[in-house]
């Protein structure tokens, strides 16, 4: 795969400009590496960690913990016990919610079919 400019991989990920560039600035992502004209290429490689990123993100891991995650991988490359830690305990905060979401998905299934024979009944 070629490498990508900001725009091209803002279209593929559904993120921002500004979210890229939020997220390197902040560690989330190492420097990306830049061409000649200093304007920045992705790789396959840094896409892919993107896209990870905003798995982590779109199921509500806090920025502090998606850096502390990004930290480890760059710094520690053995620290897989580490990272695999953060990952459990977010999938288990993950788990929770879905049974809160399910739990209350339950309760206004019952009123939908509560108002529905409601309705037939009048």
């Amino acid at each position: 795969m070629e490498e990508l400019t900001i725009q091209q991989v803002a279209v593929l990920t559904g993120l921002s400009v500004h979210t890229l560039r939020y997220y390197e600035r902040n560690g989330l992502l190492a420097p990306v590496n830049r061409a000649a004209n200093g304007h920045r290429r992705y790789s396959a490689t840094d896409i892919a960690r993107i896209k990870f990123l905003t798995r982590l993100r779109t199921t509500g891991m806090p920025i502090r913990q998606m850096q502390q995650f990004a930290d480890l991988y760059r710094q520690k490359p053995e620290a897989i016990a580490e990272r695999r830690l953060i990952l459990e305990a977010h999938k288990h905060e993950v788990k929770q919610r879905i049974c809160e979401l399910n739990h209350n998905l339950e309760a206004i299934q019952k009123k939908i079919q509560h108002y529905n024979e409601l309705e037939k009944n009048l």
